[in-house]
């Protein structure tokens, strides 16, 4: 049998590989790195984690994302595997060791019976004898291979930058200021509840933040990047800071649900939070602090922030390019390109967003190439599921002429219909969608 060749041993092509080589087709996995590189990752390991280790709320009855991280688990992903075989702490979210996750994606992949792992950059597109290709080069797409798409697609790829939080030693951040709790006390055990580092500022702190995040040098762009949008659900703090004074104080430093022990009786103006990245416990990520800051300037303004006054950093923050293409206009519902249906496109570069939506998308294509391969009929997942939800949103849901990368959220799905008695709850509504979520997809997986 003629294999699936898959470009890119990110989240999105491992579960792809996995998906496609559990169904019984035969796979090659090219991955370009270490013969070449990237802006973002350090390592040459299958699904490395670039900008944050969280894969957020794990919440399934209430949480779009967490009913998500249910679906993929119902479907045998391994990257949910990975995750709760490197899972820490971190109050109701879903965490986990960077070097763990990736070691296990590596480990299962390469030992799989029907993958081969091939490293080497694939510099246009996929040759012509490939008869079934999944390209999930995610958002870092070589600019070989992304030129070779748009030769082919007609289209202009569309991009926005990414932008990378800084990590902290744990031991070098000042607990005589900062405390660890999580936000309401969230979690079943002492290690959920004291999942996060806090660091209270008040107000002429948060104040002299602002005027310092205000004032940094930023990354320079090269002329080609300078009109580049960002993604709105990865915003760099100092991007936020300048459309309004208050604006992180409502986002990323809110300081709701938070008790200082050290001052008991004082209400912060607001919270820095930092989440542990690794399984020791002696890296901590600051927790939506995304930035393009130069890096002398990032470690001024977050020698600002209480707690991190003489604080280490294992990483500063960074800035990357996203590439993603216009895929209401260019995929079909199997997630092939319609200029060149021998192709199919997984993962990030699709405009979904976010590392377990990359990663779903990656198992779905995987199993659409699989069941293609094997002569058998597969149906899309139902639209009332979270895959089924994102599906649609990239293949036809959006709008092409104003197409942006998406979370998964509530506001994808079909909507409930009218409730009895006229009014729902917020928690009612949420938790039926979920519940009509897995009702569904269990039926397509059974069926």
């Amino acid at each position: 049998m003629d294999p699936i060749h898959i470009i890119g041993g990110g989240m999105a092509g491992s579960d792809a590989a996995w998906a496609a080589a559990n169904a019984g087709v035969p796979v090659i996995l090219h991955e370009m790195r270490p013969e070449r590189g990237t802006e973002a990752h350090q390592t040459d390991g299958l699904a490395e984690l670039v900008c944050s280790n969280s894969f957020r709320s794990d919440d399934d009855e209430s949480n779009a994302v967490g009913l998500l991280h249910w679906e993929m688990r119902a479907a045998g992903s391994l990257v949910m595997e990975a995750a709760a075989e490197a899972k820490l702490p971190a109050g109701g979210a879903l965490a986990v060791d960077r070097g763990r996750f990736s070691a296990h994606v590596t480990k299962r992949i390469e030992s799989h019976p029907l993958i081969t792992v091939e490293r080497g950059e694939i510099t246009g597109l996929p040759p012509e004898d490939w008869s079934s290709a999944i390209i999930a080069t995610g958002p870092l797409t070589s600019p070989a291979l992304a030129d070779a798409i748009r030769g082919l697609t007609g289209e202009e790829s569309l991009a926005f930058f990414d932008a990378i939080a800084p990590i902290v030693y744990a031991d070098s951040v000042d607990m005589g200021k900062a405390w660890f709790q999580s936000r309401y006390d969230k979690g079943e055990s002492e290690a959920e509840r004291t999942a996060y580092l806090n660091c209270p500022l008040n107000r002429a702190q948060y104040d002299a933040f602002i005027a310092a995040l205000l004032a940094a040098p930023q990354a320079e762009f090269h002329d080609w990047e300078k009109d580049t949008p960002y993604f709105e659900g990865c915003l760099p703090i100092e991007v936020m800071a300048a459309r309004g004074a208050e604006t992180l104080r409502f986002g990323p430093m809110k300081p709701i649900g938070l008790t200082n022990p050290h001052a008991p009786a004082e209400k912060p103006y607001a919270v820095v939070q930092l989440r542990r990245d690794n399984a020791l416990g002696t890296l901590y990520n600051i927790v939506g602090f995304q930035t393009k800051m130069k890096y002398a300037a990032q470690a001024e303004a977050l020698a600002l922030i209480p707690g991190l006054e003489t604080a280490r950093f294992a990483r500063l923050g960074g800035i990357h390019r996203n590439t993603f293409l216009n895929s209401p206009r260019l995929l079909d519902r199997a997630m092939r390109l319609r200029a060149a249906p021998r192709l199919r496109f997984a993962g990030q570069i699709t405009g979904v967003e976010g590392y377990v939506e990359s990663a779903a998308m990656g198992g779905l294509a995987g199993r659409f190439a699989a069941a293609e391969r094997l002569g058998r009929e597969m149906s899309a997942p139902p639209a009332e599921t979270a895959h089924g939800a994102l599906l649609a949103h990239i293949t036809g849901g959006a709008e092409a002429e104003t197409f942006q990368p998406m979370n998964v959220n509530f506001g994808l799905f079909p909507p409930l219909g009218p409730a009895p008695g006229g009014r729902r709850g917020k928690a009612a509504r949420k938790n039926l969608y979920t519940s009509r979520a897995k009702e569904a997809f269990t039926g397509w997986t059974d069926g």
